[in-house]
């Protein structure tokens, strides 16, 4: 497996010294975001995680290698390409193998970062349950992924284009906990709530890393959803941003969009709905699940040493 990982130096130098290390997808740089907007994120999520005393890890796929951090005209690369392959566990090996420029999913880069020893994990939100999955079995590989993989995952919730409640029912069924941080609702991505209360909620980070080391000591496998609401200045109004989706969801029908062009389609509808607000909104959650998902890193490194 070595011969597949490469760290880069700034990883490296923050395992050799013992520090906090918080991984970071790719695909929300390559298929999240127009250019430049996306690079632009990408950098100062990196910045923002250092400013709290982390190191950040972007993963990707380049040239047959799994990177843990990429350089600075690395992150340049993968937002300012097209073909880039949108990777998830089925399709790994194939695209390490083939040598493809290949951007991590959350499914795929909580598989890098435990492959690398990273135990904390930024995102926007997670894929769920999506509405219709009764016929139509269209269920995220993340979820799957956070019943197996020890890492934990940092988002604002699940994006509400899903189908939240049976997104909470299979992270219940899969034994995976969700901790709200100052919230006891789960967030849903564009707005801080949702009408589903939550099973556990803190205000504390020193908490939620207590929970993690106490999960992973007691080898309880899988990760952990940490909630993080969006800040009330840059949330969306609920009523608006609902019709919106519901408008997105009714034109992918109408076009037969399904499976993983489902999410990108929705996506940049909504973007287009809203004027490109919602890209705004998306871009400011990340920054702030950043700074919480920093936190929760070097008080769970600090934990762990001790």
């Amino acid at each position: 497996m070595k011969n597949y990982i490469e760290l880069a130096q700034e990883v490296k130098d923050a395992q050799a010294a013992g520090k906090a290390i918080v991984a970071l997808e790719s695909t929300i740089i390559s298929h999240g975001m127009p250019y430049p907007q996306n690079v632009k994120m990408a950098r100062e999520v990196e910045q923002i995680i250092r400013d709290n005393g982390a190191v950040p890890a972007t993963i990707a796929i380049i040239d047959g290698k799994i990177k843990i951090g990429l350089t600075s005209d690395e992150l340049e690369l993968f937002g300012n390409s097209s073909g880039v392959a949108k990777v998830s566990r089925r399709d790994l090996a194939q695209v390490v193998a083939s040598k493809q420029l290949g951007a991590t999913t959350v499914a795929t880069t909580m598989i890098c970062a435990e492959m690398a020893g990273i135990q904390t994990f930024v995102t926007g939100g997670i894929g769920g349950v999506h509405r219709g999955a009764e016929t139509t079995m269209d269920i995220s590989a993340d979820l799957e992924e956070l019943a197996q993989t020890d890492v934990a995952v940092i988002c604002a919730g699940a994006k509400s284009i899903l189908d939240l409640p049976l997104t909470l029912e299979y992270l219940e069924t899969k034994g995976v906990p969700v901790i709200g941080y100052e919230t006891e609702y789960l967030p849903a991505f564009y707005t801080r709530s949702s009408e589903h209360k939550l099973n556990f909620s803190t205000d504390s980070i020193d908490v939620i890393a207590e929970t993690l080391k106490t999960k992973w000591e007691l080898n309880l496998k899988g990760g952990v959803v940490i909630a993080n609401p969006i800040p009330e200045e840059h949330a969306m109004d609920e009523d608006f941003i609902n019709g919106i989706i519901d408008q997105a969801i009714k034109e992918a029908e109408e076009n037969n969009i399904v499976g993983k062009d489902s999410t990108p389609f929705l996506l940049g509808k909504v973007k287009d709905l809203t004027e490109g607000k919602s890209l705004d909104v998306n871009i400011e959650l990340v920054k702030h699940n950043a700074k919480v998902g920093a936190q929760i890193a070097v008080s769970l490194n600090e934990k762990t040493k001790a």
